[in-house]
């Protein structure tokens, strides 16, 4: 299975498990040099948020996948984890809206987890 493909699965399972809503994965391969994949998801607060964030660099971890960089973590209204092959958006409510990530990145490709299997 692609690498990146198998990040994604990781990924999402780990926002699942977390009760994040509004799971989205966009494929950008063929628009961007970034990454592979886009996730994006949002919790309902903070302390969900960041246990989103926790469970997904947990799993991937353990996967044998090392996280590039991370930012907002303290804020807890967007958090970015960079994992190269993909990149994951975490979001509250209220900044996902206002930051519509999926409208400028239209151009990619959405995909469900049900194709990716």
């Amino acid at each position: 299975m692609d690498q990146s493909l198998n990040m994604v699965k990781i990924a999402y399972d780990a926002l699942d498990d977390k009760l994040a809503e509004d799971i989205k994965i966009i494929d950008i391969r063929s628009i961007s040099v970034l990454a592979d994949y886009f996730i994006i998801a949002d919790g309902n607060n903070k302390n969900q948020v960041q246990a989103m964030v926790d469970n997904v660099q947990e799993e991937l971890f353990k996967a044998g996948y090392e996280m590039k960089q991370m930012e907002g973590y303290r804020e807890g209204n967007w958090i970015l984890l960079d994992f190269g092959d993909i990149i994951i958006h975490i979001f509250d409510k209220e900044n996902r809206l206002f930051y519509d990530l999926e409208r400028i990145w239209k151009d990619g490709k959405e995909v469900s987890i049900e194709e990716l299997n």
